[in-house]
């Protein structure tokens, strides 16, 4: 389950050298195709009432996107302890991945799938293949299927929700003994 891969990512990443947990959703809501992170995003701003170290960034209300990509970047750097960022984004890909979700260790190329030259970003990334990528990749991402990019957000969002669930209690479990 994808749950479970992120709190594995969590235990083994995530570690005593960090203290808030940010989660930058990338992409804009213009764009169907592209509103992966900030569905996300939405679908995650509640996290921040429950656990006092988890910050979200990037919601349908207030996007990250290419062009405030690095401003938020700096306010991550500049406002929070010991930042440990996980980068999520909507990707191209080949036909037969669409759908599929990765998670891996460290930076996210955001804007790679479009030919934009943006900074990479994160300790570790998720990427929601979205659609396919090799041609003309703006026309792709506006007639992207909103029906596939709402099930990922909402496979990411729940995984995530219960993975961070897992992974404070655990925390707690190890702190009370």
């Amino acid at each position: 389950m994808l749950s479970d891969i992120i709190y594995e990512h969590l235990k083994k990443y995530y570690d005593a050298t960090y203290d808030d947990l940010i989660v930058l959703c990338i992409g804009t809501d213009r764009s169907t195709g592209d509103c992966l992170g900030p569905l996300i995003g939405y679908k995650l701003s509640h996290v921040s009432r429950l656990y006092s170290n988890v910050h979200v960034l990037g919601t349908l209300e207030a996007p990250v996107h290419a062009k405030n990509l690095i401003e938020n970047i700096d306010r991550i750097y500049s406002s929070y302890n010991n930042p440990f960022v996980i980068a999520v984004d909507a990707c191209l890909g080949k036909l037969e991945r669409v759908g599929y979700i990765n998670v891996a260790k460290g930076p996210l190329k955001p804007g790679a799938g479009v030919n934009k030259d943006l900074p990479h970003v994160g300790d570790m990334h998720i990427t929601g293949i979205v659609n396919i990528g090799g041609f003309m990749e703006y026309m792709i991402l506006q007639n992207t299927r909103l029906g596939t990019v709402m099930k990922m957000a909402d496979i990411i969002s729940s995984s995530f929700i219960t993975s961070l669930w897992k992974f404070f209690k655990q925390k707690e479990k190890l702190t009370t003994n």
